[in-house]
């Protein structure tokens, strides 16, 4: 680290989960099985939707998109964070902390986006289930998960583009087990009035309006429900959401306590910030294949052809 008329650092020191050594130990093996679990699931999902043709459909699509997303979300982070665990010091260089924020603001905001998406989704497969190879054409849902990445990646652009122009203590020790930008700004030598302005007007809007696409999606989607007249009908139709909506409140909950209450402490920030960087990775394919018939009956073909083969 040098220092001159201006603060410069060329390395940071990520504090990590916990800054007691007893509890760093404990910790590792829970959180590399955390991501085994997660990898193993989100590859596989999208392995079964590939090998799967009856799966070959919109939400399905989505959902596919939505483990890609859980899968490089957790592998951005949750490798690092397992190295600190077993590492006295936990340096992290100015390039390698900026790309890391990078691409987490990528797929921390796609994963917001798409969880709305899925929603419209569903809003349109049980309000307009005649229309709705008409309305979720492939050309639609191509164009959807092509816009939740493009966003996504102009979202991590400027935020990133930013970040590289505020210079830093010194110290550069990260109140984290990433690098992420609230804690970040806590160590800046500069001003950061735009930047704090940014957080608020991209984490609003990647948070709000998808949670609030989500939220007016099922208050229709309960309303259509609930004229339904068979039981049978009413129970698939909430089957087919409940997942959906499981996931989207560990995820916007703990998003919104970190990016939308600025007052909070670091140590409450990292806590939530497990949820959405490590756990709902982990959650989602669970949730969506446990909850899912037409998963499960996928599994099982794939599992007999297995077995057939050999």
């Amino acid at each position: 680290m040098a220092a001159g008329n201006h603060c410069t650092v060329t390395e940071f020191f990520l504090t990590g989960l916990s800054e007691k050594p007893e509890f760093q130990m404990p910790l590792f093996p829970i959180f590399i099985g955390i991501y085994v679990v997660t990898v193993a699931g989100n590859l596989g999902m999208i392995t079964l939707i590939v090998l799967s043709s009856h799966l070959h459909n919109p939400m399905y699509y989505f959902l596919s998109s939505l483990s890609f997303i859980d899968f490089c979300q957790s592998t951005v982070v949750t490798p690092k964070m397992l190295v600190n665990f077993v590492r006295e010091k936990n340096p992290i260089s100015y390039s390698g902390c900026i790309t890391q924020l990078y691409f987490f603001i990528i797929f921390g905001s796609a994963e917001c986006h798409t969880l709305g998406v899925m929603a419209y989704d569903r809003y349109v497969a049980i309000r307009n289930p005649l229309l709705y190879s008409v309305t979720m054409s492939n050309q639609i849902t191509s164009s959807l998960i092509l816009g939740v990445y493009i966003f996504s990646v102009f979202s991590a652009s400027v935020l990133t583009g930013f970040t590289t122009k505020i210079q830093f203590h010194e110290s550069g020790v990260i109140n984290h087990y990433f690098c992420d930008l609230p804690p970040l700004l806590k160590l800046a030598c500069s001003n950061t009035y735009i930047n704090e302005l940014l957080i608020l007007v991209f984490g609003t809007f990647n948070i709000c309006v998808p949670f609030l696409t989500i939220i007016t999606s099922y208050v229709s989607i309960i309303a259509s429900i609930l004229r339904i007249k068979s039981t049978e009908g009413r129970s698939k139709a909430f089957n087919t959401c409940s997942s959906h909506i499981s996931a989207v409140a560990v995820f916007y909950g703990s998003a919104a306590f970190m990016y939308l209450q600025p007052g909070n402490s670091m140590n409450q920030g990292k806590v939530s910030s497990v949820f959405y960087t490590t756990v709902v990775p982990m959650l989602n394919p669970l949730i969506y294949s446990l909850r899912n018939k037409d998963v499960s009956v996928a599994l099982k073909k794939i599992l007999q052809r297995k077995n057939f083969m050999f």
